[in-house]
């Protein structure tokens, strides 16, 4: 009868130290399910930590020392379980070597963790506005015949690798010699009637386009009055590009006579720009003179009256207007 109450006596303690360990443990976990502030807390608490890291050896602080093996964190988009063992790891290591290296890798580790963290949280960036303003830049007439490669580019480009290997494993046969010296000089005929066809082009794409430099030689011999009379004329019949590549002229030939450079016809209004040193007090005022003028009249952009102001308020700080 006695031992019979002390086996169940036993059987007590056991299922009570069972349960006892099973409530920890369960403890121990739901201890470790953190709310976002209170990880950011506790990063913080083992960040301070760190200053206590020397090589005097006193004792690891025992936040660092007791670091879990995770830390489950609950946010408001979702739950997440981050590791520590590689933390724990370094602290491991820093209680065998003690030494400025061993914390440095601590600090730097928990300060990673701070920064991931933020970085989750961190709203995602507004990119509406720079959408849209690519979006418009794209539209320009300069980028209308920007694409990627259609179905017959891919077809030319297989078409054109597969000639070019026939080619390859022809040249490399000597039965046939005759044959391959007609293909080099095929290739070389089309290559030769292919630059010509791109210099026509270019040719007579240039001739549709009026000349940019006027047939006065050179621009200073038309005085700068008189294209900024013209300029001033063509603004008053609402002609806005004509008159704001006058007003341009005019300000060239204000430069020129003003000795800023040599006279030369052939300059374009980039090489202009360049004659003008840095130093030059209208520089600035050439540049914003310059930018107009060739989004207007080379990019063919529609010009309007604001246009023509900016364009005359430059002429004005070059000091070119009437009297």
């Amino acid at each position: 009868m006695t031992a019979r109450r002390t086996n169940i006596l036993a059987g007590l303690v056991i299922v009570g130290i069972i349960n006892a360990s099973c409530f920890c443990w369960a403890d121990s976990r739901a201890g470790n399910d953190l709310a976002a502030a209170e990880y950011r807390a506790e990063l913080d608490q083992l960040l301070v930590a760190t200053q206590q890291l020397d090589s005097s050896g006193r004792d690891t602080p025992p936040v660092l020392r007791d670091l879990p093996q995770s830390w489950r964190v609950r946010t408001e988009h979702q739950d997440f379980e981050i590791s520590a063992e590689s933390l724990r790891r370094d602290v491991r290591r820093f209680e065998q070597e003690r030494n400025v290296a061993t914390a440095s890798a601590i600090r730097s580790q928990i300060q990673s963790l701070h920064n991931d963290f933020d970085g989750f949280e961190r709203p995602p960036q507004d990119v509406t506005n720079s959408r849209q303003h690519l979006t418009t830049v794209l539209a320009r007439p300069e980028f209308r015949d920007v694409r990627g490669p259609t179905f017959l580019d891919r077809f030319a480009q297989r078409l054109l690798a597969i000639i070019i290997s026939l080619l390859e494993l022809l040249f490399r046969s000597s039965a046939i010699p005759t044959i391959s010296k007609l293909f080099v000089y095929g290739l070389i005929g089309l290559a030769v009637l292919t630059l010509g066809f791109l210099a026509y082009r270019q040719i007579k794409s240039a001739s549709e386009q009026e000349d940019v430099v006027p047939a006065d030689l050179p621009i200073s011999a038309r005085s700068w009055a008189l294209w900024l009379a013209e300029a001033r004329a063509a603004g008053a019949q609402n002609s806005w590009r004509e008159a704001i590549h006058l007003a341009y002229w005019a300000g060239i030939s204000f430069l020129e006579q003003q000795g800023a450079w040599q006279p030369d016809r052939a300059r374009t209004p980039r090489e202009y720009l360049c004659l003008l040193p840095s130093s030059s007090e209208h520089r600035e005022t050439l540049v914003a003179l310059t930018q107009i003028f060739e989004i207007t009249w080379y990019a063919k952009r529609e010009a309007d009256e604001g246009a023509f102001a900016h364009t005359m308020q430059a002429l004005e700080r070059l000091g070119c207007h009437s009297t």
